[in-house]
């Protein structure tokens, strides 16, 4: 089995993962610890499979993982995301160069607007008077699912796979 075939493999793993972070969000408001877990810790099994170096490579993923644990650490802290939302956005950041996490980001946040806007009609329509919440993890979700859709992992790394 070559690189590419694992590299796949991990890829439609974390496919499902956001796939079941999603639905446990919608169904329990809540993204288990178990699964930001296992998305962490395969993150160095994709890394090795697409030949990442040491030096720049994980060192990049590790600082993109660091500044993105403290930013939205800090939304937590203000009551403006759930600590699953957090830990499963830090988690994808060891999966995802720069650019397409910040690609991810972009699609998560049109998503959150769409769901919090149809999420609050349905709310009003329906007189509810408790305090809305939005299952994020939805958004984070199709964020993800649309940066593993569009991205060539096979050729993401030229040079380093295969």
């Amino acid at each position: 089995m070559n690189s590419v075939t694992i590299v796949y493999g991990l890829v439609a793993g974390l496919a499902i993962a956001l796939l079941i972070a999603a639905i446990t969000d919608i169904r329990r408001r809540q993204i288990d610890n178990w699964l930001n877990a296992t998305v962490a810790l395969a993150a160095p099994l994709f890394w090795w499979a697409s030949g990442l170096s040491l030096w720049p490579d994980i060192a990049l993923q590790l600082g993109i993982t660091i500044v993105t644990f403290a930013l939205l650490t800090g939304l937590f802290a203000l009551r403006a995301m759930g600590g699953g939302d957090v830990k499963l956005l830090t988690a994808l950041a060891l999966w995802l160069p720069w650019t397409l996490f910040l690609k991810l980001l972009l699609i998560m946040a049109l998503a959150g607007g769409v769901l919090t806007v149809v999420l609050g009609m349905w709310h009003i329509a329906h007189r509810r008077k408790d305090h809305l919440k939005i299952p994020y993890g939805v958004a984070i979700a199709l964020g993800g699912l649309w940066v593993i859709g569009t991205t060539d992992w096979a050729a993401l790394h030229v040079g380093t796979l295969g």
